[in-house]
C-alpha cells in the first residue's frame, strides 16, 4: 500500500488538477485566437470580441488569449529580457516543412533558423501578437 505523503489519519488526499489553460496575453485577442485555432485544428467560439477566448484542439491541447490593453510583444531573445513562458508544439518530423509553411500563411513569422536539439528538430516563430513558440519534431 501506498502512503499519501502529507496526509495524516484525518486528512483528505490531495485533489489533482483535471487540465491547464495556457493563457497569452495581447492586445488583440481575435487574430492571435484565429492564428492557434488555425493551427491547432480547433474551433473559435460563436462570440469573439471578448475580454478572454478559449479554444480546445482536436487533441485536447487548451489555450486561452486574455485582452490586455498594454501588452507589448516578448523582446525575446535580447539578452536583457527573459522570455518567461514559450511554447512547444509537436509536429510529425516529415510534416516540419508544410506545418511552418502553415504558420506563415496564417500570419506568424520565422524567429530564427532551424536547429536541433538531441532527435528533434526545432524552428521558433512568432504568432501575430509577438509571442514566441517553436515547432518541435515529434
Amino acid at each position: 500500500m501506498t502512503e499519501n505523503p502529507g496526509a495524516g489519519p484525518f486528512q483528505e488526499p490531495p485533489v489533482h488538477v483535471d487540465a491547464a489553460v495556457l493563457v497569452l496575453d495581447c492586445a488583440e485577442p481575435e487574430p492571435v485566437a484565429e492564428f492557434y485555432a488555425k493551427l491547432l485544428g480547433a474551433d473559435l467560439p460563436a462570440e469573439l470580441g471578448v475580454e478572454l477566448i478559449e479554444i480546445t484542439s482536436r487533441n485536447g491541447t487548451r489555450m486561452a488569449f486574455r485582452r490586455d490593453h498594454g501588452a507589448a510583444p516578448s523582446s525575446w531573445p535580447r539578452p536583457d529580457d527573459s522570455q518567461q513562458a514559450h511554447l512547444h508544439l509537436t509536429v510529425p518530423k516529415d510534416r516540419m516543412d508544410d506545418v511552418e509553411r502553415q504558420v506563415i500563411d496564417y500570419g506568424g513569422s520565422p524567429m530564427d533558423s532551424p536547429r536541433s536539439e538531441g532527435t528533434d528538430e526545432l524552428r521558433t516563430f512568432r504568432d501575430p501578437a509577438g509571442h514566441p513558440f517553436t515547432l518541435r519534431s515529434a
